[in-house]
């Protein structure tokens, strides 16, 4: 397929805001996070045990919350898809996601989630953004630690 400039420079913008979630996912880093979605995006972790879907600012506050727990996590995007529209854009991108959770005693409990995003980007004011992710679990390797569960 070949693709014009304009049309590069969306697909390299549009992988950029992906990969910038990761990071700020990674580092809680909230106000990087907060660059990469819409003031009235919709979010769905829902496939998650015990996930949240609906508006970002409030999924945000409980992603805040849950990833506390975590003393280590690394969110590996990988094979993205984009399909551009003018200033719209959908895109599908697989994750490897292996976590690390504190315990009350010992070293942090890893396991592994391997799952998919399935974005709606929009441009605003020239800037792309994800207005609607919706995340699918795929598989998971190990077991969640019992103090998640509580």
């Amino acid at each position: 397929m070949a693709y014009t400039p304009e049309q590069l420079a969306d697909l390299a913008e549009i992988r950029d805001v992906i990969h910038r979630y990761a990071w700020a996912l990674d580092t809680r880093d909230w106000a990087l996070l907060d660059s990469c979605f819409t003031a009235d995006a919709y979010v769905d972790y829902s496939s998650n045990p015990g996930g949240k879907a609906g508006p970002y600012r409030e999924v945000r506050g409980w992603l805040e919350h849950q990833l506390a727990a975590f003393v280590m996590m690394q969110h590996l995007m990988v094979n993205t898809l984009v399909d551009l529209d003018g200033d719209r854009a959908r895109a599908r991108t697989m994750v490897v996601n292996p976590m690390g959770a504190r315990t009350r005693e010992g070293p942090p409990h890893v396991f592994y989630v391997g799952g998919k995003y399935e974005d709606d980007f929009v441009r605003v004011e020239g800037t792309w953004r994800i207005e609607r992710r919706i995340e699918t679990l795929l598989w998971f390797e190990g077991t969640l630690p019992p103090e998640l569960l509580r």
